[in-house]
């Protein structure tokens, strides 16, 4: 397992609410408790969580944000479950609308030489340059700043784009999910992916299990908001009782 992984994992059993001590988490992950210690002081160190005296407990909101390529190797096989499942509810002549994002990305992979008619919105340069390639597909590239950490166009240029838009159904990324909403690290990030939502006639969050149970600094989505969460196998199942018993739909793909 990369470190990366780890610390988002470790954050992720943190945010549920728990004070975990060094020791449980060193067992947990078959490693040194050493290795833990230093984990917990780097997720210290960025605002992600806050030590105690032999463990650590949430620091109320998680500002850490991997990288593009960060969030490329985590989770892979999840991912992949995930866009397998969403390509396979979009029919041809749809008007989809992709999400900047690994999870989002995979959808693209899966959608490719599928030999269907779409219009694909995207504020991707990542997945747009995936799919530019198939010959079905037109793709409509949302304009914007281009935020490096995500590789996502954003801002009030990306905002107005969008407004002028209508799409038959979203697919759109969360870095956590809670029964209160989806969120995000960044605001220009959310003010764009509030856009999405609204544009959509549909709209579907894709999110592995590890984003389930936590929240961030910006709220993007309400529950309501949305059509369907997919998720991957590997999804606590309590988790998603708690938001079936609160009207969500949730496909384990």
């Amino acid at each position: 397992m990369f470190a990366e992984e780890r610390r988002l994992k470790i954050s992720s059993l943190i945010k549920s609410g728990k004070s975990i001590t060094v020791s449980e988490l060193a067992e947990s992950f078959n490693v040194s408790e050493s290795t833990i210690r230093r984990d917990l002081k780097y997720l210290e160190d960025i605002g992600h969580i806050q030590r105690t005296h032999g463990g650590a407990i949430d620091a109320h909101y998680v500002l850490y944000e991997p990288s593009f390529f960060e969030k490329e190797n985590i989770e892979t096989s999840s991912k992949s479950q995930i866009g397998k499942f969403a390509a396979s509810l979009i029919k041809s002549d749809d008007t989809i609308l992709l999400d900047s994002g690994t999870t989002t990305l995979s959808i693209a992979r899966a959608l490719k030489g599928k030999n269907i008619r779409l219009t694909v919105v995207t504020n991707s340069p990542v997945i747009a340059l995936e799919l530019s390639t198939e010959s079905g597909m037109d793709i409509v590239l949302i304009g914007g700043l281009l935020r490096k950490q995500t590789r996502a166009l954003v801002g009030p240029q990306a905002e107005n784009m969008l407004m002028d838009l209508n799409v038959d159904k979203a697919f759109i990324g969360t870095n956590g999910i809670t029964i209160n909403g989806c969120f995000t690290p960044n605001i220009l990030e959310a003010e764009t992916k509030k856009k999405m939502v609204k544009v959509s006639s549909q709209t579907y969050i894709v999110a592995d299990h590890t984003k389930f149970g936590v929240s961030n600094f910006v709220k993007f989505a309400d529950i309501n908001d949305i059509t369907e969460i997919i998720t991957d196998k590997n999804v606590d199942k309590s988790k998603v009782k708690d938001f079936e018993e609160h009207g969500v739909q949730i496909i384990i793909s």
